[in-house]
């Protein structure tokens, strides 16, 4: 199925035009659009991207690949990254995604048949100072214990803002809107 930007994406996709010194250079704000708009990238959209910003569909997919957090299509609600690279490993990265696969009862790479939790480990998530750390959607959750897992699943499973949030409270995580800065900056500058 084909994918194209609504009247709202397109308004802030084309102030992103504007903003931007280069076409390419509104690619990775253009996935964040079109995870607003339909909640994940797909296919569909890389193409859409490759058009719009005149670049090839390979090139927007090596791109998209290359990220983590972007939402792929079948991904849970809530999209658990365990950061495993070395500082959080040394400080234990492996007993946090132990304790998460527990309580989700996933292994990694998986998502629950409720399609409410995935569970990945992730490349840094640059908050090495403050390992072991995981970022759920958008948020950050830093220095884990087993016994803060716990708690922060709990909350999730019943769709509640949960505790030890690093980052302030948020169900959605930040996901990004450019309204704000289009009213700040109407001619892009």
């Amino acid at each position: 199925m084909a994918f194209a930007f609504n009247d709202d994406s397109r308004k802030q996709f084309d102030w992103l035009l504007k903003r931007y010194p280069s076409k390419q250079a509104v690619l990775l704000p253009g996935f964040r659009l079109v995870e607003e708009q339909q909640g994940y990238v797909d296919h569909a959209a890389m193409d859409y991207l490759a058009e719009q910003l005149s670049l090839a569909p390979a090139f927007v997919n090596g791109v998209f690949t290359f990220y983590s957090h972007y939402r792929r299509p079948g991904e849970g609600k809530y999209i658990v990254m365990v950061c495993a690279t070395l500082p959080c490993a040394l400080m234990g990265a492996q007993m946090v995604a132990d304790c998460f696969k527990e309580e989700l009862k996933l292994g990694m790479g998986e998502t629950s048949s409720d399609k409410k939790f995935t569970l990945k480990k992730v490349e840094c998530l640059g908050s090495c100072n403050t390992a072991p750390v995981v970022q759920i959607n958008d948020d950050y959750f830093e220095n884990l214990t087993p016994q803060k897992i716990t708690e922060i699943v709990a909350a999730l499973k019943s769709d509640t803002v949960p505790p030890h949030l690093s980052n302030g409270p948020s169900l959605e995580g930040g996901r990004c809107s450019y309204r704000p800065m289009m009213e700040a900056f109407p001619e892009g500058k």
